[in-house]
């Protein structure tokens, strides 16, 4: 019978330290994955829904989601001011929809967009074709 107690006691206690445990670890471990079409920038909330991206004026679309460094999701408004690096998607129509505020593990990994990687593309424009 005290045997059973203590196995019951260690249950109890493990069940109660497990959220604590996984809530312990850095934010900077838990890497987020991006979709492919993010793009790495500069952002500044100015007026929401006008923003500057990269320095040019740009626009958020109606239900954009800014997530911050914790993945929670933060109100434009709260961001006014802020110069902050992140990952952007656009919406059909072109308007910035998706922003991931970004960690410094984050930054860490290579990105096309304001880090002055060329966005990779499968076509050439003529004035690219080299003229023999």
């Amino acid at each position: 019978m005290p045997a059973r107690r203590t196995l019951m006691a260690a249950c109890a206690a493990a069940l109660v330290l497990l959220p604590a445990l996984v809530s312990a670890q850095a934010p900077d471990q838990l890497l987020r994955q991006f979709p492919e079409q993010a793009r790495r920038g500069v952002l500044r909330v100015t007026a929401p829904p006008e923003i500057q991206l990269d320095g040019k004026a740009d626009r958020l679309s109606p239900g954009a989601r800014i997530r911050n460094a914790d993945n929670h999701i933060v109100a434009p408004h709260l961001l006014i001011g802020q110069e902050l690096r992140v990952n952007y998607t656009r919406e059909g129509l072109g308007l910035v929809h998706d922003i991931w505020v970004l960690t410094p593990a984050e930054l860490a990994q290579k990105r096309a967009g304001h880090d002055g990687e060329r966005v990779q593309r499968n076509f050439r424009f003529a004035s690219e074709t080299p003229s023999n």
